[in-house]
């Protein structure tokens, strides 16, 4: 169904499903919208199970079309599980729920090129036959297909939640991507966003390549390391993060092998595997700062989300790096604004769901360079 054919705004409760860049948990959240406003109800993390997360680790632009077929299949499938859970914890039926806003699992992203285009696995029209509940996704294509960029889609959500006037603003969502919401207060002022660069994506794979484990948590491996200036300096180099926005990018940019290249490139013994984490933790604060600080010069607060907060390390390397860059500006989670910094992205989806089912925008050209506004994604009918 096409989201133009839509009705008017209809309160009630929404479901939204992400899977992010970092791919270890399917993100669920039930949200209760009112007057366009969302009221987080409940949330969880369904995890991915670990074949499933190395297959999808794993596809680039030469996989086969039919082992992308047959994870389309399975990540719907997981998400329907993780729909049905939230609901049977909410104790909720799904004929109470209005819309599920199913953002799926990237696997490939080329804003670029003659054909740009952008792949979300999670086949919607499975996601409603097994929930039982209609099914707005395929958000980032309509973008697309008006000259966009796809992404990043959330600035519209992080505006209608924390937009202040007198005060400018900004939100980093620190993802497998860091993504950055730039909310001046001036309402003369357009809000805009873009994605700056890597936060768990490269962070990740290269603890996952050198430790067990998926993660590092707290950020301990790499705050025992130390800084490799040179290695600091090429990554800060890179061209994308010259290049002015509208602009999104994806770990198919920045992969393993990139990484393998710039360390490659440096003079002399390469560096040892723990240093490495440091300094791509701070190439991650680094670049994202000072993205903030070229484009919002007077920014006094900046909201964290996503689950690069629980970094303890990166935290502190954000907070030094806004300390030289943006002096005055007050890191913080978006908890104190009333957001749970875990599920800000899950309930954004599920907002979309809510404006694409009134026929309203769900995109900021300002963000993502697309000429017009428009509702967002396909409508997947339940039943």
């Amino acid at each position: 169904m096409n989201a133009g054919a839509a009705s008017a705004p209809r309160d009630g409760l929404y479901l939204g499903l992400i899977s992010g860049t970092s791919i270890d948990a399917v993100d669920a959240a039930l949200v209760e919208i009112r007057g366009g406003q969302p009221r987080l109800c409940r949330a969880l993390g369904h995890p991915i199970p670990g074949p499933l997360a190395s297959a999808l680790h794993r596809v680039d632009a030469q996989t086969p079309l039919d082992t992308l077929l047959d994870l389309d299949q399975q990540v719907a499938r997981l998400h329907a599980e993780a729909a049905r859970r939230l609901l049977s914890e909410a104790k909720t039926g799904a004929a109470e729920v209005i819309a599920i806003g199913s953002h799926g699992q990237t696997v490939y992203h080329r804003p670029h090129g003659p054909y740009p285009t952008t792949v979300q696995l999670g086949d919607p029209s499975r996601l409603a036959a097994e929930t039982g509940i209609t099914t707005v996704a395929d958000f980032r294509r309509r973008d697309m297909a008006l000259g966009g960029q796809g992404a990043p889609l959330v600035p519209a959500f992080h505006a209608a939640c924390l937009r202040q006037a007198g005060e400018d603003r900004a939100v980093l969502n620190l993802g497998g991507i860091a993504n950055l919401t730039l909310l001046p207060g001036t309402d003369t002022a357009p809000v805009t966003g873009f994605d700056t660069g890597p936060a768990n994506t490269l962070l990740d794979a290269w603890f996952r390549q050198h430790r067990d484990g998926t993660y590092d948590r707290d950020g301990a491996w790499a705050a025992g390391g130390a800084l490799h200036t040179g290695l600091l300096r090429r990554l800060l180099n890179d061209d994308y993060l010259k290049r002015p926005p509208p602009k999104s990018t994806g770990p198919e940019y920045f992969s393993p092998d990139w990484l393998h290249r710039q360390l490659d490139a440096l003079p002399g013994a390469p560096p040892a595997p723990q240093d490495v984490q440091r300094t791509l933790l701070a190439f991650t604060a680094q670049s994202a700062v000072a993205a903030l600080a070229e484009a919002l010069p007077g920014v006094r607060q900046l909201y964290i989300c996503g689950g690069g907060i629980h970094n303890t390390a990166l935290w502190r390397a954000l907070a030094a790096a806004l300390a030289s860059r943006c002096p005055g500006c007050q890191l913080t989670p978006t908890t104190e604004a009333g957001l749970d910094p875990d599920w800000l992205e899950a309930m954004a989806f599920a907002w979309l769901a809510y404006r694409t089912l009134a026929g309203l925008p769900g995109n900021l050209p300002e963000v993502t360079g697309a000429r017009q506004a428009a509702p967002l994604g396909g409508i997947f009918p339940a039943g």
